[in-house]
């Protein structure tokens, strides 16, 4: 297929971060992470960036868990990996052009495909992580090149790009959005004039319906789907608020401004029973919102300015939200009692990481590539086990951590890791 692109027409062959993060461990039955063999998108089945897994290490060897392989050919980037069916798939940039890959369990390339342009700009590097869902994998490149790919040998089967469609415009930092599909139809957030959030069909890339009543750009945030009082809605942070769509119409339900600098919304919302929660960096901090019975509006609950979580994602544990603040803030991780929005305690060793979730503990990856196993509840927090990434490339490490079938995959630029963690009981 052949496309045009800013350097020009790009003939795509089979030869794949934002940053956006959030960790939701909810004792409610309905959100939390099924057990499944697969882990097809950022932050894994329904995006709460749990892991299934159980038996895992309670520590580490001096030194870190056992290193698989390393597979040092993913091109300069932060995008994180999904996992289905015995396969792996991340993005990266090579010189001018992004590509999709593909790599086996073992850490092989078994295809990449070319999705158009680099990013120059600042922090050059992929952003998102691939989608994957029924054969396809789907994939946002930082200019708004939405392509559809076939997983098993990365054929392009369709593409849209976003400016030229709904007029979408790269911020300061790109597009960075990890798409979201459910059913038939793939959602994401252009953010143009003529279509602020869009339904497309999977299958097709064909327009299904472009909400532009929203009157704000789209910042740099992933969405999530969630369902209250029978209505199915997509909720997402725009350039100045946060935003639900009804999924069937994209009709606009409910706004709540939520204003941060350089309009860097980033974290992903999360939602539970019926309350939202957003955070953002630079002192912006976090708040809780309750949405209305008719799902025509919110009413904030609480608002804490001290856990202002820029990209490095929440947690929230047992009634607990769990995170760090931004890079200008002097405080490290911050643990915040969900009900009433009052910090419980801060711990400074722990700065501007990115979380996630297994098997009754922590891990985070700091922008520095040291690598942290945390144990932590509503009255204090223990670091387990720590090591270092055995880096090359110095350039931030912003990709989000995973635990996933007893490997835990670490990326930084062009080299991504596989570390074995799972403990003896599961050999």
């Amino acid at each position: 297929m052949t496309r045009n692109t800013k350097y020009g027409i790009i003939r795509f062959t089979t030869v794949v971060v934002c940053l956006a993060c959030v960790v939701w461990v909810s004792p409610l039955p309905a959100e939390k992470a099924p057990v499944n063999a697969t882990w097809p998108e950022f932050h894994g089945p329904n995006r709460v960036n749990i892991s299934p897994d159980k038996g895992l290490l309670k520590q580490w060897p001096a030194g870190g868990p056992r290193l698989i392989w390393k597979f040092d050919k993913c091109g300069a980037g932060f995008a994180a990996v999904s996992i289905v069916d015995q396969m792996i798939f991340t993005s990266g940039d090579f010189g001018k052009i992004q590509k999709v890959l593909a790599l086996s369990l073992d850490g092989k390339l078994l295809w990449d495909t070319p999705n158009g342009a680099s990013w120059r700009g600042p922090y050059p590097g992929a952003r998102t992580t691939p989608t994957y869902s029924d054969g396809a994998v789907y994939q946002m490149n930082p200019h708004g090149s939405l392509a559809s790919l076939d997983a098993k040998t990365g054929k392009e089967l369709w593409a849209v790009d976003l400016q030229k469609e709904f007029g979408a415009a790269p911020r300061r930092w790109a597009m960075a959005e990890n798409v979201i599909v459910e059913g038939k139809v793939l959602y994401c957030c252009p953010g143009g004039e003529k279509g602020r959030i869009v339904a497309l069909e999977k299958a097709t890339g064909k327009t299904i319906w472009a909400n532009t009543e929203i009157p704000q750009l789209s910042a740099y945030c992933s969405p999530i789907i969630a369902t209250h009082n029978g209505v199915r809605q997509l909720i997402n942070l725009m350039a100045k608020s946060v935003v639900s769509v009804e999924v069937k119409t994209g009709k606009l339900l409910w706004s709540h401004k939520h204003i941060t600098k350089h309009d860097q919304n980033v974290t992903s919302p999360i939602f539970t029973n019926g309350l939202v929660c957003v955070s953002s960096g630079h002192k912006t901090g976090t708040r809780f919102l309750k949405i209305a019975s008719d799902n025509r509006s919110v009413k904030e609950v609480w608002f804490n300015g001290q856990l202002d979580n820029c990209h490095g994602g929440l947690l929230l544990v047992d009634g607990h939200l769990y995170g760090t603040g931004c890079r200008m803030s002097p405080l490290g991780m911050v643990c915040v009692e969900a009900a009433s929005g009052k910090t419980v305690w801060n711990f400074r060793p722990l700065s501007k990481i990115s979380l996630t979730y297994a098997d009754g503990l922590m891990y985070g990856m700091n922008d520095r590539g040291k690598v942290w196993l945390v144990k932590a509840d509503s009255k204090e927090c223990k670091i387990v086990s720590q090591f270092n990434l055995p880096r090359k490339n110095r350039a931030p490490t912003l990709a989000h951590p995973v635990v996933f079938n007893g490997r835990f995959y670490l990326r930084n630029g062009n080299d991504l890791f596989a570390y074995d963690v799972r403990g003896p009981e599961s050999k």
